[in-house]
């Protein structure tokens, strides 16, 4: 197994505060698709621009749709044929046309 790139303890330190900044803003993302402050539609156009959010995973921000839980979700991918490790900025025009339609019902 590789071993991990060898860094300073500022290098270690500037990704450790990095990835805990994208964590946050991915959960906020997550709570405003939640709570209804963002649609998927505008969540799918923010992942072509923001880095941020065109890495999080689909089957997370299905999840965090009010009414899908995890079964639903999941579901859900099959049948529109997305992988699980699939990302939103991964995601073809098909895919994307699919999953909005399917959510909107």
């Amino acid at each position: 197994m590789p071993q991990p790139p060898a860094l300073t303890a500022e290098q270690r330190q500037a990704a450790l505060a990095k990835a805990a900044k994208v964590r946050r803003e991915r959960a906020e993302v997550k709570e405003k698709l939640k709570i209804g402050s963002i649609s998927l539609a505008d969540l799918l156009r923010m992942a072509e621009a923001d880095e941020t959010v065109g890495k999080m995973k689909v089957l997370s921000v299905l999840e965090s749709l009010p009414g899908l839980g995890k079964v639903k979700a999941r579901r859900l991918m099959e049948s529109v044929g997305i992988s699980e490790s699939r990302r939103l900025q991964g995601l073809g025009t098909n895919q994307r046309e699919a999953l909005l339609r399917e959510t909107a019902r």
